[in-house]
């Protein structure tokens, strides 16, 4: 764990512990990953007026019609993604950055792909903040994945498309996972795992995401 993380925040550690055995009740069992969210300040990824609501198991906006996803579901994701134990992970929708900055803690090379560029730069700088230096950004259209940094062993995807982009498959290392919320109305929580030129799907459970969009926005 980044010792700088663990120094910021601390009047909140005991409130982040709510949200952890929260968290363990619902059905995350990787201490790995609840660890992380144990020690991620939550509440520097909000606006300050949103703060307060930091360590509730709900989803927050971030302006520009996007959300800081459900701690539930931000756990639930990084703790399939970790099953299979992969190194080099992108992540596709890097909003607030505190999913990215729960892949660092755990994953040894986080590659992450956001749209908005306000978002993006924001983001860049509460890494900064809490010392994170194993994540890389870039702005583009996620969608598109980052073809010129893969194949990932594993990729996160933190919008729903209607069905997952080949684009994203096709950078999808032999034995890799990827993780992502699909569907337009209802969704549902599906797993990849790329074998050889074949791509096993399972269906987890329903979930509700801000859609995939194209195109970017400086």
């Amino acid at each position: 764990m980044n010792a700088q993380i663990e120094g910021i925040g601390m009047t909140s550690r005991r409130t982040r512990m709510r949200l952890v055995q929260r968290l363990r009740e619902s059905g995350i069992e990787s201490d790995k990953v609840l660890e992380v969210i144990g020690q991620i300040p939550r509440h520097i990824f909000l606006d300050e007026a949103l703060s307060h609501r930091a360590y509730e198991d709900t989803a927050l906006p971030i302006g520009y019609s996007q959300t800081l996803s459900q701690p539930y579901i931000v756990a639930r994701m990084t703790e399939l993604l970790l099953a299979h134990e992969p190194t080099r992970v992108l992540e596709l929708g890097t909003g607030s950055g505190y999913q990215t900055s729960v892949l660092s803690q755990l994953f040894k090379e986080v590659y992450s792909v956001e749209r908005i560029r306000p978002l993006q730069e924001r983001a860049r700088d509460r890494l900064r903040q809490l010392n994170i230096r194993n994540v890389m950004l870039k702005h583009a259209d996620g969608g598109m994945g980052w073809p010129d940094r893969g194949p990932f062993d594993g990729i996160i995807v933190t919008a729903a498309p209607v069905d997952v982009p080949k684009e994203l498959l096709e950078q999808l290392a032999d034995g890799g996972v990827l993780i992502a919320p699909v569907g337009e109305h209802d969704q549902v929580l599906v797993e990849i795992v790329r074998r050889g030129d074949n791509f096993e799907r399972r269906e987890l459970e329903p979930v509700k995401f801000v859609p995939l969009l194209g195109g970017v926005v400086r």
